[in-house]
Formats: structure tokens, C-alpha cells, sequence
């Protein structure tokens, strides 16, 4: 968004929800930045200057509110393509890609050179990759620090500090406190039970709805779901090591934000583990741009959202399964799947949740029959073990920063993947907003259609938002 002062100064005034995470203002009489929706007094209008992101305000020498507490903000959905590469890019700098590799490394994940990601960078977020990493690695140990009781040295190694030293010298530099002070109301001992964390969104949110839809997909054994209440087993590969635990997601009763509850045994993976959360809720969603995109389709719900996933290789296997079989036969088969081939944890005595979701690599190594004694057919077994291969082998990627033609394709060549099961996939575990199933039984009934070019060329109305447009014609036929 371009950010024109008068615009935001009227949107500052007016503690404006929708520009939330959508700029942020540093006061210079303070040398503090704020989010839009800070409710301090309001600052004259010649002290403020306007940034597109947190890292643009600090590296200028603002520190954080801690009042609004800028790392809450919600993030921001977007379908232009540098901006959508830009995300990307952060989502590989949340799970550490610079704190193991560098910029070089960085621009080859996301397909483009190093100078072309600090061209993108610098005109979405104002700043170079590395000042953005830096200061997304110091916002998120001021949340440890804040919100849970941690001792500094876990705070310094999961927010993807070396050293408690580096740590403590830049947290001093930047915010010009020492880490102690947000810390003195908590004590420093051992890991805590849980880490609990909020992560915003823009209102209206239908949680129920997003709820019902895990809900009737949850695989057991792998994930849970209660009237209010979503929880799963987790398995991430962060900074060279892997962590297994266990999340729990609810709606925040007093804010407009998730509640997440993180196992211990997550702790040093908490940005890959928040990441993947805003993902599988569509946090970045802005319902206002997308209800004004739908128009009455979307009246009913204005805060309907697209359900995304914790792990791309699952949800194309889900779909894989899924194909031509009902919701509940699926979800049946993929129990089997992961009490046979996903391996066992013990995240707390007597939980229900025991199993992993088994990896690309595991599926890989079975055979089509094996397969096939847990109920798959034995086309959709060979499917899923060629996606499997092709995964495991990074042939395809299945993150929401790979290049969404490029994976579509590479998914219709596979035997027995074609254009629903590809753009469900591209839909959930690309995140790209714009797909549309023209091809789905239940999106041609909901548009009185028989051929799905029909429903193509109507579905133009609604880019580029077309995912949701989706999901509100399946909650309609509920």
C-alpha cells in the first residue's frame, strides 16, 4: 500500500482496525513506533512519519510500543506478485533460512537472484532482507520475554539468536532497555507447562465455521477438534534440528486474535510453529477487500475464510486420498494411514493425540498394496506414491512461497493428479487465493451449472479471490 501521510495520520486519528499491520507510525518527540490502532494519545501530526513495516521503523531508531506492542499486528494477504514472493521470502526467514544459510540461499528458495529480493523487499517492507530478519528475530523475543516464562538464554536460541550475549547487546542497542525489564514480573527457571501466544486478525472472523471444517477432516490420533477448541501434533525441521509437540488454537475471548497454546519441546521452533498457524487460519486475510470482491455471495459471512494447512505433503495427501470418496470415508482411511505409517509421540500422558502426519520421505518407501490394505485403491496408491516421491525428493515443493503455476503443472503430469485435485492443493497449501475448483460437484450445483467452463467464466467476477468464493459456495450447500 502506498502510504500517503495524510491517509494514514486520518487512519492514526481514528484508530482505524482495517489499516492494522498495514503501516506503522514512529513518533519522533517519543522515538517509539506504534500500530494504527494504538490507543496512546494521539501524537501531533508534524511528530509522525509513516512505515511500511516494523523493520522500516527501527532500522530508523524507533523502538516498540508496549502498550500496542507492534509484533501483534496481523499480517497482510496479498495477491500482486512481488508481494506474494516478498511473504514467501518471510516465511523462509521465519523458519531460519538466513540463520543457517544467507541472502544467496534466501533468494534461490523463492526463484529469484539476491538483487531482485532486496529490490522486492525494500519496496514492500523498506528495508534489506537481513534488517527485516533482524528485527523480526528482536520482536519476537520481546513477545517471549513478554508472554511467557522462558529463561533468556531459550528466548535468545528460539527467537534465532547465537548467543545470549549477541542477544542481549542488539536487544539493548535497539530498544534501549535491557531484556530484565520485561521480564521482571515472571521468573527465569525451568521450561514452563505451555507457551501461550496471540495472533491477530481482521474482524469479522468465522470460527465456527473454519471449526466445523477442520472439524469434519480431522484425522485421528492427529488432531482434535472440540465446540470451540482445535489441537494437532506438530513435527518441524527448524534451524538444522527437528522438534515434535503439540499445539492448541481458540478464539480469543476479549480480542481480535487466536490464542495458541505451544508444548515446550516446540520452544526453539516457535517462529516456524506461529507461521504455520497464521497459514492454517488465513490470519492474513482481509475480509473487507474480499466481501467487497464477492458481493452478495458473500454477505451471508463476511468472515469466511480459506482453511490452510501445517504441512503441504498432508494436505495434498488429503486431497489425494479424498478424491471421489466422501469426507468422512477419507478422513477414515487417513487414520489408518497414520496409526500404520506416522510415527508414535508422547507429547502428555493420556492424550488422545499420538501420531504424526507420516512424512513424503516414509510414504515413499511403501508399496502400492501396502497402500492398498488400508483401504486406498490401487490407482489413488500409486498417485500418492509418486506425490510422495516427487516431494521427497523437492521435484515439488508444497509451500506457500513456491511459484503457484510452476506446482500446478508439475502436479497435472503426475498420474492420477488433474485440475481439482492440483488447484485444491495450490488452494490449502499454496495459499493462492484465486483458485477455483470449476470442476467440483458441489461449486456447479451451488451455480446452477452442468459444465465447468461455465463455471470458469462466471467465476471471473470474483478475482482475484476466487478461493473464497469457493469456500462460501460449499458453506452455502451445508
Amino acid at each position: 500500500m502506498p502510504l500517503d501521510p495524510d491517509t494514514c495520520y486520518r487512519a492514526l486519528r481514528a484508530h482505524d482496525p482495517r489499516f492494522d499491520g498495514r503501516f506503522f507510525v514512529g513518533v519522533s518527540s517519543t522515538r517509539i513506533y506504534c500500530r494504527p490502532v494504538c490507543t496512546v494519545r494521539l501524537p501531533r501530526r508534524e511528530n509522525c512519519r509513516f512505515f511500511a513495516s516494523a523493520a522500516a521503523a527501527e532500522v530508523e531508531g524507533y523502538r516498540p510500543c508496549l502498550r500496542c506492542r507492534p509484533e501483534l499486528a496481523p499480517g497482510n494477504a496479498s495477491i500482486d506478485a512481488g508481494a506474494r514472493l516478498a511473504q514467501g521470502a518471510v516465511d523462509l526467514i521465519e523458519n531460519g533460512v538466513l540463520d543457517t544459510g544467507g541472502i544467496e540461499d534466501l533468494s534461490a528458495r523463492v526463484g529469484v537472484t539476491s538483487r531482485h529480493l532486496r529490490r522486492i523487499f525494500d519496496a514492500e517492507f523498506g528495508v534489506s532482507p537481513i534488517e527485516y530478519a533482524q528485527t523480526q528475530r528482536l520482536l519476537l523475543a520481546k513477545r517471549l520475554l513478554t508472554d511467557t516464562g522462558l529463561p533468556v538464554t531459550e528466548v535468545a536460541l528460539a527467537s534465532g539468536f547465537a548467543s545470549v550475549r549477541r542477544f542481549n547487546a542488539l536487544f539493548k542497542a535497539r530498544y534501549r532497555m535491557a531484556p530484565g525489564r520485561l521480564r521482571e514480573a515472571r521468573g527465569t527457571g525451568a521450561l514452563p507447562a505451555a507457551l501461550a501466544f496471540e495472533l491477530s486478525f481482521r474482524p469479522p472472523y468465522d470460527w465456527e465455521s473454519i471449526l466445523a471444517f477442520l472439524g469434519r477432516r480431522a484425522i485421528d490420533g492427529v488432531e482434535a477438534v472440540t465446540d470451540d477448541a482445535y489441537a494437532r501434533t506438530l513435527s518441524i525441521a527448524h534451524r538444522g534440528a527437528l522438534h515434535v509437540g503439540r499445539i492448541e488454537v481458540r478464539r480469543s475471548p476479549r480480542r481480535p486474535a487466536l490464542r495458541v497454546s505451544v508444548s515446550p519441546s516446540l520452544a526453539r521452533a516457535v517462529p516456524a510453529v506461529l507461521s504455520r498457524v497464521k497459514h492454517a487460519f488465513d490470519l492474513a486475510c482481509d475480509p473487507a477487500v474480499v466481501a467487497a470482491a464477492l458481493g452478495p455471495l458473500a454477505a451471508p459471512r463476511p468472515g469466511l475464510r480459506v482453511p490452510g494447512t501445517f504441512d503441504g505433503f498432508e494436505l495434498a495427501a488429503r486431497a489425494v486420498v479424498g478424491q471421489q470418496i466422501s469426507v468422512r470415508g477419507a478422513r477414515t482411511i487417513l487414520g489408518r494411514v497414520a496409526r500404520t505409517l506416522g510415527e508414535t509421540v508422547v507429547v502428555d500422558e493420556g492424550d488422545a493425540l499420538v501420531r504424526l502426519f507420516p512424512t513424503a520421505e516414509r510414504v515413499a518407501t511403501v508399496s502400492p498394496g501396502d497402500l492398498v490394505g488400508l483401504g486406498v485403491t490401487q490407482a489413488r496408491a500409486r498417485t500418492l506414491i509418486g506425490l510422495s516421491a516427487a516431494v521427497a525428493s523437492g521435484a515439488i515443493r508444497l509451500e506457500p512461497e513456491s511459484d503457484v503455476e510452476a506446482t500446478v503443472d508439475a502436479l497435472v503430469k503426475l498420474p492420477g493428479i488433474g485440475a481439482w485435485t492440483a488447484n485444491y492443493i495450490a488452494m490449502r497449501a499454496l495459499r493462492w487465493p484465486d483458485a477455483f475448483l470449476a470442476n467440483d460437484l458441489i461449486v456447479l450445483k451451488a451455480l446452477g451449472e452442468t459444465r465447468p467452463a461455465r463455471a470458469l467464466r462466471r467465476s471471473d467476477t470474483w478475482r482475484p479471490w476466487r478461493a473464497y468464493a469457493v469456500m462460501h459456495l460449499w458453506r452455502n450447500a451445508a
